[in-house]
């Protein structure tokens, strides 16, 4: 199917990133992977080819563009290439949009050029033990001032991108009311060096093995009061805000990595001999391949579908939900008969397609489950 939500500008772009990811991730991903995290170095050199600075004004030395899509060519290809970023692709398309909507002006002096540069990663800690996905729940507590300070207190899980970051937006509860539990929720910047901020173990995952994952612990750190992101007590609705590109992102890698998990099925397929012809000859993997196919394109017509509505202003949550509940489930479905297609050897980790099924599982879960995504949808159809 033809997309014609791209222009000149972004093919070029494309080819341009598709180059980088070819030299500078291919063939470093497994020695990334090894070790639990993407070395410092990376963000310099995607800063360098502009892809850090895309939405950062041009005051602060980025390239101030308003349209998503330059992000999507850029997450389209990492999954094109059976890769998974997860805490690169966190510290610019869910951190930094919080950055970019609610920083005043000395804050957007402060942090801006260094999101531009490369200089800094960044995170987000909403999840806490035993409370997934219900951030109303949060017991990660700033309540006490002292003086200029907040005191922070609490803990928090599955950070992705938390052993690296120099700065990380922490939903902490600054105020309780027991009529209403949204309220009084506040997004406060922690930075790396501050005392009583400790870093817990790099969880060990099934995949996303590249993206570091932590635990968090914050005792006593006293943030600055200037280290309010927006206004206090207003969290809830910030996070909302910011929920649909978040979850749009999502679907874009599910249907990007679904992509490469079809395009390496069809390769092995007509490679593998099976009962002296190759496997692709056989009419089932035909029709499997045919069936990937035809749901790849209907998760991509309501992926640009929705591009262009999030462009405009227009993406409702719930749409949001309707394209992030049905492209993650696409992926699953579609990774899941490519592996078979390469049988016992898609069960060995050297072959990118495991490593792709690893990965995808997750897609369920963060950025809001599929539960929670048919709970929003059905919630707008006044159910």
């Amino acid at each position: 199917m033809q997309r014609t939500i791209f222009t000149e500008d972004h093919d070029a772009f494309r080819d341009s990133v598709r180059q980088f990811i070819a030299k500078e991730i291919t063939p470093n991903l497994p020695e990334w992977e090894a070790q639990g995290f993407i070395p410092r170095d990376f963000y310099k050199k995607t800063a360098e080819i502009g892809i850090n600075g895309l939405q950062v004004p041009e005051e602060y030395g980025g390239g101030g563009i308003d349209s998503f899509l330059f992000n999507t060519v850029v997450y389209e290809e990492i999954g094109y290439a059976a890769a998974s970023l997860g805490g690169f692709q966190v510290h610019l398309n869910t951190v930094l949009p919080y950055f970019l909507e609610y920083c005043n002006d000395e804050q957007r002096r402060r942090w801006f050029p260094s999101f531009a540069d490369g200089g800094l990663v960044s995170a987000i800690a909403m999840t806490e033990p035993g409370i997934g996905s219900d951030l109303a729940g949060v017991t990660t507590t700033a309540a006490v001032r002292d003086g200029d300070d907040y005191v922070l207190n609490g803990n928090k899980t599955f950070i992705t991108g938390g052993i690296n970051a120099d700065l990380v937006i922490v939903v902490a509860r600054t105020s309780k009311d027991p009529e209403n539990r949204r309220k009084g929720l506040s997004l406060l910047v922690v930075e790396g060096d501050m005392a009583g901020f400790i870093r817990g173990r790099n969880l060990h995952k099934i995949g996303m093995k590249s993206s570091d994952t932590a635990e968090l612990t914050f005792d006593n750190v006293r943030v600055p009061v200037r280290n309010l992101l927006g206004a206090e007590g207003a969290a809830f609705g910030m996070l909302a805000h910011n929920l649909p590109q978040e979850r749009l992102s999502i679907a874009i890698t599910g249907i990007a990595t679904a992509t490469a998990a079809v395009n390496l099925a069809i390769d092995y397929a007509k490679e593998r001999q099976v009962f002296g012809k190759p496997l692709a000859d056989f009419q089932n993997t035909k029709f499997v391949l045919a069936e990937c196919s035809t749901e790849i394109q209907a998760g991509q017509a309501l992926i640009d579908q929705a591009l262009i509505a999030l462009d405009a202003g227009t993406l409702t949550p719930a749409d949001a939900a309707r394209v992030k509940l049905f492209c993650t489930e696409v992926q699953a479905r579609v990774i899941d008969k490519c592996l078979q297609v390469h049988g016992g050897y898609g069960y060995m980790s050297e072959y990118p397609i495991a490593r792709l099924y690893a990965d995808a599982r997750v897609t369920r879960i963060f950025g809001g489950t599929s539960e929670v995504m048919k709970s929003v949808i059905s919630k707008s159809m006044g159910l």
